[in-house]
């Protein structure tokens, strides 16, 4: 079957529904529900279309997850005339962009693995080569090196995820008076010594308060920096800058 994005949109001179507020409709249920909320039925009533009228714009789940997939990918686009000409600026940019859309879409980073890609999702590939067009590597250095950092974007999105929704279970009071009994009596074998060197042991839920706080806390800025300064100095070290 044909992708969407081979298929003009719907002959009417001034159609009733665009492509864009289908995918606008589809990311609010997603962001407020989930992305398994996300029927052709819930679309069609965040409009205030039918079902049927729906199926004239987007005639298959498929085609609406394309839809949702590339506009997600146009919040990932750096404005035009503001992606900075120096390669490291540039990568910082797009991943502090690409960090923030997935942080507030976190659904997306699974839910839209199967997409077929679209026209902003070209756009964002072709920015991100113009990121490192400055280099004097070759095409295949180049893909490693816009994959490594999209790798820590995505990782990093991923994770923070899914420790945060752990850890915030660990810091409730319920919780935190169910576990520290066994962390009390953990820490006073004297088996940790590096956890005690760390944190200390004069008061175990203090400890534990500061462990859930440190694992939490956001570091995207500085992985991001340490991950750039490996791609830098490796460029220095291959003749490259």
């Amino acid at each position: 079957m044909s992708s969407i994005w081979d298929r003009p949109e719907p002959g009417a001179r001034r159609p009733r529904h665009t492509r864009e507020q289908i995918a606008a409709a589809a990311l609010a249920i997603a962001d407020r529900e989930g992305f398994e909320a996300v029927s052709m039925r819930r679309v069609a009533g965040e409009i205030g279309a039918g079902t049927m009228t729906l199926y004239h714009y987007v005639r298959t789940k498929d085609d609406l997850v394309d839809l949702m997939d590339d506009a997600i990918m146009g919040e990932v686009l750096i404005p035009d005339g503001e992606l900075p000409a120096n390669w490291r600026e540039a990568m910082r940019a797009i991943a502090r962009r690409s960090h923030e859309t997935f942080l507030r879409h976190p659904w997306a980073m699974q839910a839209m693995s199967g997409s077929r890609g679209g026209p902003n999702g070209m756009r964002h590939f072709e920015q991100s080569l113009a990121a490192v067009s400055s280099l004097a590597i070759d095409g295949r250095e180049k893909l490693q090196l816009i994959a490594i950092v999209d790798d820590y974007v995505f990782g990093y999105v991923f994770r923070t995820g899914e420790v945060a929704a752990s850890f915030s279970e660990m810091a409730k009071e319920e919780v935190i008076a169910e576990l520290m009994p066994y962390f009390e009596a953990q820490l006073a074998t004297g088996e940790y010594p590096e956890i005690e060197n760390l944190f200390g042991v004069a008061d175990a839920r203090l400890t534990w308060e500061r462990i859930v706080e440190t694992i939490t806390d956001s570091r995207f800025e500085t992985g991001l920096d340490l991950l750039l300064d490996g791609i830098e100095a490796k460029l220095v070290r291959d003749g490259v800058l």
